[in-house]
């Protein structure tokens, strides 16, 4: 048999504005409570800054600001550092939650009725019992930094 089946996915879960979204396993780097960031002149206002992570410069990425949604009441937030072409981000969500494994064959592309900031990053949803998680592909999510040039 030349096909790998796989029955269930794996995603590292987390909250922004209440809607539960996820990020598969294998793209997580490492989880970070607040950190100390130092911010990026003239850079586009979604991007809070950067890190330094054991000797790696990270940038440092609001979601909510990167989805157009209002600013986070609490000043506290923590970070899912994803690695995307060799560079490594923090994106800055209110939560996070767990690593969830979910039945593949749940997976459903996105809905008409999807809010479409997040219908715009995601590759699909998974219906858990009484919520819906929002699979963030982080591919697309990061890629607006490489068409952004300061002169």
């Amino acid at each position: 048999m030349s096909e790998t089946y796989k029955a269930t996915e794996d995603f590292v879960t987390f909250y922004i504005a209440g809607q539960l979204f996820g990020v598969p396993v294998l793209t997580v780097q490492d989880i970070l409570n607040a950190q100390q960031i130092t911010p990026i002149p003239l850079a586009p206002v979604e991007i809070a800054g950067s890190l330094n992570l054991r000797g790696r410069i990270v940038t440092a990425i609001d979601v909510r600001k990167r989805l157009g949604l209002p600013d986070r009441e609490e000043e506290h937030s923590m970070s899912i550092v994803v690695e995307h072409e060799n560079d490594l981000y923090s994106l800055m969500v209110d939560s996070v939650g767990e690593v969830l494994a979910v039945d593949s064959s749940s997976f459903e592309r996105n809905p008409p009725t999807l809010d479409q900031r997040f219908r715009d990053y995601s590759v699909g949803i998974y219906r858990l019992d009484g919520t819906l998680l929002v699979v963030l592909d982080v591919n697309r999510f990061l890629d607006y930094g490489k068409r952004i040039e300061v002169a």
